[in-house]
């Protein structure tokens, strides 16, 4: 069992779903929402590692999540999914601290190998924070 715990937060319910159980199946800890008002009730709710977040969503898009992702939990990874058409939203999202974007369609393996790194990132900076709090 890989020990990142993922939130896929896309508004077509196939596709999260889809996703959420390839990752499951990759070993991963995966659960999904369908919109940004459900995804900030998940994360005060439940500690997550990394949040794969779809650009374009009605009400809150995800430009929008992220930037009260990164507010309220700014250890939170957020990797943006984005379709051709806006990958200018995927290099933005980057501007306001995502991670990095994948582009719809997507490669398992390259969300896979992000989310790994991503997760590398996070432990490196929670380890940061522990010395310098003195934790041990």
């Amino acid at each position: 069992m890989r020990e990142a715990k993922i939130l896929v937060v896309d508004d077509e319910p196939d596709f999260q779903e889809t996703v959420v159980k390839r990752l499951i199946d990759r070993g991963f800890e995966a659960t999904g929402a369908d919109d940004g008002y459900r995804c900030m009730e998940i994360l005060e709710e439940t500690d997550m590692d990394i949040v794969i977040l779809d650009v374009k969503m009605p009400g809150m898009d995800g430009l929008e999540v992220l930037k009260r992702i990164k507010l309220k939990w700014p250890l939170v990874e957020v990797i943006m999914l984005t379709g051709h058409a806006s990958v200018e939203s995927g290099i933005q999202g980057m501007e306001l601290g995502a991670f990095d974007y994948v582009m719809k369609p997507y490669k398992l393996e390259d969300l896979v190998q992000k989310i790994d790194h991503a997760y590398e990132r996070k432990r490196i900076q929670q380890d940061k924070i522990s010395k310098a709090r003195g934790d041990n």
